[in-house]
């Protein structure tokens, strides 16, 4: 137990001492922040430690210097955003007042300065400069620009809260930098694959809503879109061509196979057994049934206002449904393991032409949706 005692005692003894040497390490390689916070701490557990009460005074006259030095260089440059530089080195000298502020004994060497108004003017200079940059943007009358506007505005709540009326500009900067896709209904030669088509655009339609690939675009279906009469910046054209669904390939094929197998020997007249071979005999049938869809969509992305093609692009789509049913007729053990693998199977139909549709289109959906993501991203 007595060991253990000077164990702990030894060990509490080296961590105060290491702690300080660490505040002092800090202050002599110019780290002065650190070594305020190091000082402090020692001097909360050690008040009367004639290190940490010597040089911390030092250290946070350097860290004024330091962040001062550097708020006045800020001042001095043409940096547009200088002011939110200026209140981060402001935050740092606010940190080591609190610090210093929190120890009693740390209060006795050193009057840290209150830099808190001079945070607030920092803020208030630095969400000016940002509403006006806004400003300046907006009223460029352009969508990128007003897009870069929203940006300066909401830098400019997050820097005061409600400041002026930056909600509202941007508001304003969105409304304008917004980029309204209509997405256009789908005619096709078929009206018996008019429903299928529709649920194509309408599942299109609803991805890019849902994927949010882009704050600045709307995504909206054509037919609302003229209901709420909403007027379009960019519109996406479909139509599919040269598609056919259910083409029906019908293979059926027979195939005659035979083995040699062991028979049941037979004795000669001394009573021993002589082997004996026989032929057998199968014939396979198989009927593979095969139906082919496949189908191209033409998209183009149409700029409303000069009517000018942004993007176009053919994508291919195919999908092919097999079954295969297999017989046979004749002695079975001339079937081979692989004979054995055709046997079998279900004369099923086909899945409904509109599933087929949907099917064929499933690969042009996918390559379509990434399209649009990559082109909108």
């Amino acid at each position: 137990m007595r060991n253990y005692l000077r164990l702990l005692t030894a060990a509490i003894l080296l961590f105060l001492i290491s702690s300080c040497k660490s505040g002092e390490k800090l202050y002599n390689k110019g780290r002065y922040d650190e070594a305020v916070a190091a000082f402090v701490k020692k001097l909360q557990k050690k008040p009367n430690d004639p290190i940490a009460l010597q040089l911390l005074p030092k250290a946070y006259q350097q860290s004024q210097l330091r962040h001062e030095d550097k708020v006045n260089g800020y001042l001095a440059s043409d940096n547009p955003l200088k002011w939110e530089y200026v209140r981060k080195e402001y935050r740092s000298l606010q940190s080591l007042y609190d610090i210093i502020y929190a120890s009693p004994a740390a209060q006795k060497v050193v009057q840290p300065k209150d830099y808190r108004n001079a945070i607030t003017g920092a803020q208030e200079n630095a969400a000016q400069v940002r509403y006006d940059r806004g400003m300046e943007l907006l009223n460029r009358g352009d969508k990128p620009s007003a897009r870069e506007a929203y940006s300066e505005f909401a830098a400019s709540l997050k820097l005061v809260n409600n400041y002026r009326d930056a909600k509202q500009k941007m508001d304003e900067s969105y409304q304008q930098g917004l980029v309204n896709v209509m997405i256009s209904q789908i005619a096709i030669r078929s009206p018996y694959f008019q429903f299928s088509a529709d649920q194509f655009r309408d599942a299109l339609v609803r991805n890019l809503q849902n994927r949010n690939i882009n704050f600045f675009v709307k995504f909206t279906d054509e037919k609302l879109a003229r209901n709420d009469q909403e007027q379009p910046d960019q519109y996406l054209e479909m139509q599919f061509y040269d598609f056919e669904v259910g083409q029906t390939y019908i293979d059926r094929t027979s195939r005659d196979v035979s083995r040699e197998i062991e028979d049941r020997p037979l004795k000669d007249t001394s009573g021993k057994e002589i082997k004996r071979y026989m032929t057998v005999k199968a014939t396979i049938y198989t009927i593979r049934k095969t139906v082919v869809s496949r189908g191209v969509l033409d998209y183009r992305i149409i700029d409303v206002a000069n009517n000018q093609v942004l993007r176009q692009d053919r994508i291919p789509g195919s999908y092919t449904w097999v079954n295969q049913v297999g017989t046979f007729k004749g002695d079975e053990r001339a079937l081979s393991d692989e004979d054995k693998r055709l046997i079998g199977g279900v004369d099923a139909p086909p899945p409904p032409p509109q599933d087929l549709f949907m099917l064929f289109t499933r690969p042009i959906y996918d390559q379509l949706a990434s399209n649009l993501h990559d082109f909108y991203n």
